[in-house]
């Protein structure tokens, strides 16, 4: 293994995965805006990573999901594959790993919040194992992306919710722009002691989701939930 970014050992312990090329690591944890402060270096970006991580990793959840759900429709792989590489998801990943730490960017970046930016994170995660399928190959991806993932995985499989929805949905809109999320009840039937609630949850002036529940929260959350499965799931 590279000697060249010896700093890097502790993330390469909690990914259980230690690189032959440490460059290919060092590659994968820099931002696009430190390249633009730091332009005598000679470091390259990580964007092109991300773009393969992205693809791999989509094949080694759709191999995944086909090989042990048998009994499932393609649509309902769509979105069991869809909810397990979301960006929330990849960003919990990428927090547990403390990856915002090791990553290098522009000082306009970091204090603008970037080390904890969802999408910011979701993008390190894909193009670490990126950088994992070029050092090692696919088996060596398909071991790190299925350790990685494997809580997010098993509750997506036991039909649980991997986290809150309306807060899954926040941060996913957030990692792309920070125009306001707004939830309203549209309608409440049945008596007092049994109502049934109706929500909609709207972005950018458009329904993104409508829930029904027996409370309003659980309304919310159901709208929450039909957004997410919607957006992520075509």
């Amino acid at each position: 293994m590279s000697q060249d970014h010896p700093e890097l050992n502790e993330l390469q312990r909690k990914v259980n995965y230690f690189w032959q090329d440490s460059d290919l690591l060092h590659q994968a944890l820099v931002h696009s805006s430190y390249i633009y402060e730091n332009k005598d270096r000679g470091d390259k970006h990580n964007e092109r990573m991300e773009f393969l991580g992205d693809a791999v990793l989509e094949l080694i959840i759709s191999e995944y999901f086909y090989r042990i759900c048998s009994e499932k429709s393609e649509g309902e792989l769509t979105k069991m594959r869809a909810m397990t590489v979301c960006e929330p998801s990849l960003a919990e990943v990428a927090r547990r790993l403390n990856l915002g730490q090791f990553m290098l960017m522009s000082r306009g970046e970091e204090k603008s919040g970037g080390r904890d930016r969802p999408a910011l994170l979701a993008d390190a995660f894909e193009a670490l194992l990126g950088s994992v399928y070029l050092d090692g190959g696919l088996e060596e991806a398909r071991k790190v992306a299925l350790s990685q993932l494997s809580d997010v995985i098993e509750q997506v499989i036991a039909g649980q919710a991997i986290r809150d929805y309306k807060t899954m949905l926040q941060e996913y809109l957030q990692g792309k722009s920070q125009d306001p999320i707004s939830y309203s009840v549209i309608d409440e039937t049945g008596p007092d002691h049994d109502k049934t609630f109706t929500a909609v949850v709207e972005y950018r002036g458009n329904i993104m989701g409508k829930g029904r529940g027996r409370t309003k929260k659980e309304a919310e959350q159901q709208a929450a939930r039909m957004a997410l499965e919607s957006y992520l799931g075509r």
